[in-house]
């Protein structure tokens, strides 16, 4: 738990409880809207070869996730340390455009 309190800049354990929490909902929410938005597209195991079908998954699951995340760490009041968490690996995936766009919309209001 240390190391965690540490690498996060943590201080509670119940703020490791919290984001876990948010981590947890968000990774089972985004497998859970995946699947309808993938049968609107009319996309699945039965039309489409095995390998396609799970490559498009994923595909749709990134962005629901990335935005569940953010969404679901606001409603548990860690925004702040959910948004910089999302920086970081859009960053680290060279999709630092992205945070660009909304922090200048952010900037221009």
């Amino acid at each position: 738990m240390g190391n965690f309190k540490q690498r996060w800049n943590l201080t509670t354990n119940w703020q490791i409880f919290v984001l876990i929490l948010v981590f947890a909902i968000t990774g089972s929410s985004a497998a859970m809207l995946s699947k309808p938005i993938l049968h609107w597209l009319g996309i699945s195991k039965e039309t489409h070869h095995i390998a396609l079908y799970l490559l498009l998954y994923i595909l749709i699951i990134f962005p629901i996730y990335q935005i569940l995340l953010v969404a679901i760490g606001f409603l548990f009041g860690q925004f702040k340390f959910f948004w910089a968490f999302e920086k970081k690996i859009l960053q680290s995936m060279k999709l630092g455009f992205i945070i660009n766009f909304f922090e200048n919309k952010k900037g221009t209001k």
